[in-house]
């Protein structure tokens, strides 16, 4: 991606039209929004989409190792992922008080930020469990942008734009049919549920673009 187009990503005006431009296209029935910590995007998301957001919990967790000590990382990972896997939200909910208890002796920033950060990062608790481990964090989305970096290294250079997009098209469609037919991002039956539950349900998950060649 060219530093240009890299100076537009960080900025909330990008992701609004982003946004806008998926709904012109027929985006529709969003009903929660998975992302990484980024301003922009996530008031993009409530100005244009007007839907919950979840913070990515992998990557928080890591973010929250840097404000401690090496020796002190594990146990912070560890207290973090007491909250990401609980039975529930008001188990999850009660966990973070405990866990703020616990490390605000010894990690007072993470305990700051952890406080901050609470709504967002336990979003995904409102939606069916079976959902979970996919609407918690971005790795799955990550694992298909990493594919589509790879294969785009292999090509190398890429005579233009529409040649990027074939190759990304292509790939993504492969990963459409396997979610469909051998590996279900989301099973039929567990969304089922969602779309007679008026409660949030997710039907999509926006992550940044991929990055191309």
């Amino acid at each position: 991606m060219s530093g240009r187009c890299s100076a537009w990503v960080e900025s909330g005006s990008f992701w609004v039209e982003f946004l806008r431009g998926l709904k012109r296209r027929g985006l529709a029935g969003v009903k929660l929004c998975v992302t990484d910590q980024h301003e922009g995007l996530k008031h993009a998301v409530a100005r244009v989409l007007g839907v919950p957001w979840q913070r990515c919990t992998v990557h928080f967790t890591r973010d929250m190792q840097a404000h401690v000590r090496r020796d002190q990382r594990g146990m912070v990972a560890a207290a973090l992922r007491e909250i990401f896997q609980a039975d529930n939200g008001t188990q999850a909910r009660e966990r973070v008080t405990i866990v703020l208890e616990k490390l605000s002796p010894t990690a007072p920033k993470v305990c700051e930020l952890l406080e901050q950060a609470e709504d967002d990062l336990c979003s995904f608790y409102a939606f069916p469990r079976e959902h979970w481990p996919k609407i918690r964090s971005t790795n799955p989305l990550e694992r298909v942008n990493k594919e589509i970096g790879r294969r785009s290294d292999v090509v190398g250079i890429f005579p233009n734009d529409a040649a990027v997009v074939r190759l990304t098209g292509a790939l993504l469609l492969e990963q459409n049919d396997e979610w469909l037919v051998q590996r279900r991002y989301l099973s039929a039956e567990s969304l089922a549920a969602v779309l007679i539950d008026p409660e949030p349900a997710i039907e999509a998950v926006v992550e940044e673009l991929p990055v191309a060649a």
